[in-house]
């Protein structure tokens, strides 16, 4: 499991690699999902019956049908004992007192004759449970085989630890604390995929800049926990125009600055989302509105061969309409092409440091 990058991965390898170690013919790794009162499968792997599937979407079982997972594990722990593996035969003879006529039933009607079944616990709670069965006429597991599930469950539950601690040093290395946006790495690792795409199949690339209007005047005058709560307020607004363009990306690149990145809509579909992002920005209660500059590949701005220069010509755009007290967004490239006042800032050669109006993203 070491490989293994993301959750599904993860159970993906521990389940191979317990079904193996227990020479069972089908293995599968279930959540349990507390707050729905379910176990939901994650992976099933090996030898899959007609209702299974490798990475099923949807496939569920009342938790209330398993109350080894329950009433068992406390049950254990409460007399200072450790949650232990079962076993279940298609003749119904229970393992350890645990009988499951539901399970018996799954059993026979995929064509298994046993199972071992130990339960996955994280943080001193069942997380879920490792499921091993074998096909009809193979040997049935013993209880040196459920002994042996009870330990590749811990070594399971060890491995599903690290990979959610690295899933979640990720999400926090790419997401903005405060918005719970995407943060300006995030941005920039996936505006250069993005450019990538459109140098290789000409994929549109658009994005939208944004500079919130009346923040220092709200963290000065009623302080900084208002200001905050502008900001979440105008991120979850940014959030929803995004999520009218699929795919996009909606983020905080720093103080009151944020982004939308588009990958494949057409840039009047982009701006038209702009627009709407101007209008709900100007109906919070707090703040001023915001100021919001476009520029995309679907325009006429020119070749774009580095991210830098469609920031700075975001960035010109989103400074024409923060002069100009726009309501409405401006986009580059727009009025003129390569004549494009926009467009003829953002190439302008870079001053001496200290003399620019503005200092455009690097």
């Amino acid at each position: 499991m070491a490989a293994a990058h993301t959750p599904r991965e993860s159970a993906h390898a521990a389940a191979q690699g317990v079904r193996q170690a227990l020479g069972g013919s089908f293995a599968a790794i279930s959540k349990w999902e507390r707050e729905l009162g379910k176990l939901r499968v994650l992976v099933n792997v090996g030898e899959l019956a007609e209702d299974e599937v490798e990475f099923p979407d949807d496939e569920t079982y009342p938790v209330h049908e398993f109350p080894e997972i329950v009433g068992f594990l406390h049950e254990q722990w409460a007399g200072g004992g450790e949650p232990s593996a079962w076993l279940e035969t298609i003749d119904g003879v229970p393992g350890d007192g645990l009988h499951n006529p539901q399970r018996v039933a799954a059993l026979r009607r995929r064509g298994r004759g046993c199972c071992v079944v130990a339960p996955i616990v994280l943080h001193g709670r069942a997380w879920g449970e490792l499921y091993v069965a074998r096909r009809t006429g193979e040997p049935v597991f013993d209880r040196a085989d459920t002994d042996f599930a009870s330990v590749l469950a811990a070594v399971t539950a060890a491995g599903i630890a690290q990979t959610e601690r690295l899933a979640e040093a990720r999400r926090l290395a790419f997401t903005d604390a405060l918005t719970g946006l995407a943060n300006r790495r995030a941005v920039d690792i996936r505006l250069d995929e993005a450019l990538e795409r459109h140098r290789r199949d000409g994929a549109v690339v658009s994005l939208v800049v944004c500079d919130l209007n009346g923040l220092k005047r709200v963290n000065d005058s009623r302080g900084h926990a208002v200001g905050d709560r502008l900001l979440e307020r105008f991120g979850s607004v940014l959030s929803l125009c995004g999520a009218m363009l699929p795919g996009t990306l909606a983020a905080r690149l720093g103080g009151d600055e944020f982004c939308l990145l588009a990958v494949g809509p057409p840039s009047d579909e982009v701006v038209k989302v702009s627009v709407e992002l101007c209008a709900r920005a100007g109906e919070l209660e707090l703040g001023e509105g915001v100021a919001v500059g476009v520029a995309s590949t679907g325009d006429p701005i020119g070749p774009v061969r580095t991210a830098r220069r469609l920031f700075r010509l975001a960035d010109a755009a989103q400074y024409r309409a923060k002069a100009a007290r726009s309501a409405e967004p401006v986009v580059a490239g727009r009025h003129g092409g390569a004549d494009d006042p926009v467009v003829r800032l953002a190439d302008t050669p870079e001053p001496r440091p200290g003399t620019e109006r503005r200092r455009f993203r690097r």
